[in-house]
């Protein structure tokens, strides 16, 4: 095998000579040898060459940022118009709700996925013309998929200079369809034995991910490609578009949401990697380790042989010069308890850092042990080199929903500051399981300091006195934490009502972005504060799902259980738990932030500023008790979507619960904001609010700003809309 240092091109060497990295002898001597060579400038990761916005992110790092397109300015944003229109409504059902993707650009045409069924979808760049679809055709499996909604987008890569496009659909097939035409590639992939479906340009990688799994080895019955997997066996599906790096397709997988499982056995989230040019599956990386591999030991109670799921959500990012494409996991199965799976569990919740030609672990973080949470994380980790202490580094960071945020070299995984593992509250339920520690980052500070303490005397509602002596009251009838407040058992004996504890991130919907030319990571975020408890368990079987699972006597901790179909399911499962927190005459406890946004010099580390976002919800501001009292600082209730272009933070919000950033005509607005300050440096009236994401490129030398909808009040149905200078 080549050395893997060998693979990283001198330009990178040049640009990393001054990096102490580990266990590299090879690449240490290149560094002093090269010490003596004047400082580079740092360039950004590929992807947004010529104006072209080539990944879900932009580049490979999914910055979203776009740094070099300057024809839009702060001076004449107010000029721009809307260019086209591209409508989802005859994509399928509640289009509104899944239009989640970010289109890629590449020669004149974008590329994206429209509706529940996934469809890909080429539109023309300058008139928002419909070019050409692609529909898988149905299967029992996707009408039984777990998430048929939330599909991110697609991967964008070549083949002897011809693109291709690669979708995995929720039915979990990938696909390689022909960049011009939709027509799906002659010779690629092999005959997934379904009558509707063609002969080539398709993979079935449901074979491919049990192939090697126990359970399914011991299976009974023959495969039937259009069920899939057996539903006493567990369901899968996919979220996250593939990525593709040096000429290999790295597919992401999903599973039914952890906070609906039902039962602990599911089937294991494993990373895979398919040859570009012909389909052929290269490698698989076991999320959950087999004996023998590293972190097995992390699985107590033999949970390895039934627990699955590890899903990557998020969409990932890559360093093709590296070599290196990192995936972001979530937890394994039933998420609010932990007891049949004691132990840390690698790799759940972890940052990982792959070989994309092998597959071979490179080096991971785990952002936190054992999660029953649903901290899952959110968003792809963001690439960008950084200038720490006059040495160039090249960074990976990781925003959490917690808050947190996370820094790494992203050759080594070597943390830019340090991490400590500090103790954290421990689960009252019986025979659960909470990891002693919990990793903390020392530095950056979180996006909300709220969440290491918990609502201490700083964060109470504190608009009048009146109002902080109630929320005080209120509080001294709970236990107050910060992260990783467990779910307390009710009926309990403990001489408090219930815990709270407070995250203060982000979400999927609405993803950090960062300026490679600054080393600048912008954030959005918001408070929540809760007290998760868990109702008595019953005998019962649940007669929803109807589903196999783990016993109720189980859960109460009375016996280590080995999973057999059949048998009752959970009673403590997610859906059973309740929170609650109560209100002071409509308004929380805690000081309300309903979104915010920060910016971080991650250079240094240090917080650069930190202000609201949108406007205050109005139960909020005409509150009878807050008259006269500026309540301005609450932001509004609208995820903050933004991106970076040119010397510009562009941002706008999303229209949740009908509250979203308005002007005077009492129409949504895009925002030109400075990208030091935050400063509103001017704006411009959109038709809807955007949603998710949003996207530049430029075409025949017009600069464009696409942004996604799912208004339904504004009647902007699932749609994409273009502006632009006139």
């Amino acid at each position: 095998m080549i050395p893997f240092y060998s693979r990283v091109p001198k330009k990178r060497l040049i640009q990393w000579a001054q990096i102490r990295v580990a266990n590299s002898c090879q690449f240490l001597l290149a560094s002093i040898f090269l010490l003596a060579l004047p400082p580079a400038t740092f360039s950004q990761l590929q992807g947004i060459e010529e104006g072209s916005w080539q990944y879900l992110g932009g580049d490979s790092g999914h910055t979203r940022a776009s740094p070099h397109l300057s024809q839009i300015t702060a001076e004449n944003f107010d000029e721009l118009e809307v260019a086209w229109t591209w409508r989802g409504d005859n994509f399928g059902p509640n289009v509104e709700y899944t239009f989640r993707s970010t289109p890629v650009y590449v020669d004149g045409i974008l590329y994206t996925v429209a509706g529940q069924r996934r469809q890909v979808v080429a539109i023309d760049a300058a008139t928002g013309e419909t070019l050409w679809t692609f529909r898988e055709p149905e299967t029992m499996r996707y009408l039984r998929s777990p998430r048929t909604d939330f599909g991110k987008g697609v991967a964008y890569g070549e083949i002897d200079e011809q693109g291709i496009i690669y979708v995995t659909s929720p039915a979990f097939f990938l696909w390689a369809l022909d960049a011009r035409t939709g027509v799906p590639l002659k010779n690629w992939g092999s005959e997934t034995g379904i009558d509707s479906f063609s002969e080539s340009g398709v993979v079935d990688l449901i074979p491919h991910l049990v192939n090697d799994w126990p359970r399914w080895l011991e299976r009974e019955g023959a495969y039937d490609p259009s069920h899939g997997i057996p539903q006493k066996l567990g369901m899968v599906t996919a979220s996250a578009p593939p990525i593709v790096v040096n000429g290999v397709v790295v597919v992401l997988i999903g599973h039914e949401p952890s906070y609906d499982q039902t039962r602990i056995e599911n089937v294991p989230g494993d990373i895979m990697g398919f040859d570009a040019r012909t389909g052929k599956e290269l490698w698989k990386f076991h999320v959950i380790p087999r004996p023998g591999e590293f972190g097995h030991e992390t699985w107590e109670n033999d949970a390895w042989q039934w627990s699955g799921d590890m899903s990557s959500w998020a969409p990932a990012s890559a360093d093709p010069e590296l070599g290196l494409v990192y995936i972001v996991t979530n937890a394994s199965t039933v998420q609010s308890y932990t007891g049949h799976r004691p132990g840390h569990n690698l790799f759940g919740g972890s940052v990982i850092a792959l070989d994309a030609a092998t597959g071979e672990r490179r080096w991971h973080f785990q952002i936190h042990h054992s999660e029953q949470w649903n901290y899952d994380i959110p968003t792809a980790p963001i690439l960008m080199d950084l200038n720490i202490n006059g040495e160039a580094v090249p960074a990976l960071i990781q925003n959490t929903k917690q808050g947190l945020i996370f820094a790494f070299n992203r050759v080594t995984g070597e943390p830019l500051w340090p991490i400590e593992e500090r103790p954290v509250m421990q689960t009252q339920v019986p025979g659960n399981y909470t990891a002693a520690t919990q990793p903390y980052p020392t530095w950056p500070e979180p996006l909300d300091p709220i969440i290491i303490n918990g609502i201490t005397e700083e964060f109470l509602l504190d608009y009048t006195p009146e109002l902080k002596a109630q929320a005080r009251t209120v509080l001294s009838d709970f236990e107050v934490g910060g992260l990783y407040v467990p779910a307390l058992p009710y009926p309990h004996a403990n001489n408090y009502r219930n815990v709270v504890g407070c995250v203060g991130g982000l979400n999927i919907y609405h993803p950090p972005v960062a300026d490679p030319t600054s080393g600048i990571l912008y954030a959005s975020h918001r408070r929540s504060c809760s007290a998760p408890a868990f109702m008595e368990p019953t005998n019962g079987i649940d007669e929803v799902r109807g589903l196999p699972g783990l016993s109720a006597e189980a859960w109460r901790g009375r016996e280590r259980h080995t999973p057999t179909t059949g048998t009752t399911v959970a009673a403590w499962a997610p859906g059973r738990s309740r929170e609650f927190l109560p209100l002071i005459d409509r308004l929380p406890v805690y000081k309300p932030l309903f979104q915010g946004m920060a910016a971080y010099d991650m250079n240094t580390g240090e917080k650069l500023w930190d202000i609201p976002i949108g406007e205050t919800p109005e139960n909020i501001k005409n509150h009878p008790l807050l008259q006269g009292i500026d309540t301005s600082a609450t932001g509004g209730t609208g995820h903050s979507i933004q991106m970076v272009m040119g010397d510009l933070l562009v941002q706008t919000t999303e229209d949740l619960r009908g509250d979203t950033e308005l002007n005077e005509n009492n129409n949504p607005v895009l925002n030109a904001r400075d990208l030091r300050t935050g400063e509103i440096l001017n704006r411009v009236e959109i038709p809807a609010p955007g949603q998710y994401g949003m996207m530049a490129y430029m075409h025949k030398g017009n600069q464009y700003i696409v942004l996604q909808s799912g208004s339904v009040k504004r009647r902007q149905t699932g749609a994409l809309f273009a502006l632009r200078l006139p």
